[in-house]
């Protein structure tokens, strides 16, 4: 079974903050092989989405929001990770889809601003986003900034 945690940086525990730094260096930085400071200092402020197995208390799949003017005038999401033996099961989508409706529910967003890897730009277009810039590179790998318009609010 899985369960959701969204939580403060503050809330997380110990054990929690190591679970989501351990899957975002195994994945960003020696999967996708970037050499990048992963804890940017962006992590106190941000809101963090964790989907847990209780059955063994692992880390499924996180992403963290960071609110407007963090780093960018939109409220954005980042650092989208599943972890390699839960991927192709939707957890990226279920994810994204919870961390979007807790945008626009709870903080009222008219829009949401991402850094997109370009191979998954068809995945975020699939969830409303639409491309905003040319590519660039980020890291050594291609991206595109896409943003998602609430329009309920905007």
């Amino acid at each position: 079974m899985l369960s959701w945690e969204i939580k403060f940086f503050s809330e997380l525990s110990a054990l929690r903050l190591y679970q989501v730094l351990k899957l975002r260096q195994d994945v960003f930085v020696l999967e996708q092989q970037c050499l990048y400071a992963d804890t940017d200092n962006l992590d106190q402020q941000a809101l963090h989405f964790l989907l847990m197995s209780e059955e063994d208390d692992d880390l499924v799949a996180y992403c963290r929001v960071l609110p407007a003017d963090t780093s960018y005038p939109e409220v954005s999401i980042g650092r989208v990770v599943v972890a390699p033996n839960a991927r192709n099961k939707g957890f990226a989508k279920q994810l994204m889809q919870k961390a979007i409706h807790f945008i626009e529910d709870e903080m009222q967003a008219s829009a949401i601003k991402i850094s997109a890897q370009s191979h998954l730009q068809n995945f975020y277009q699939s969830l409303g986003f639409i491309i905003c810039s040319s590519p660039y590179d980020e890291d050594g790998i291609e991206h595109v900034e896409m943003t998602l318009i609430n329009t309920q609010l905007s």
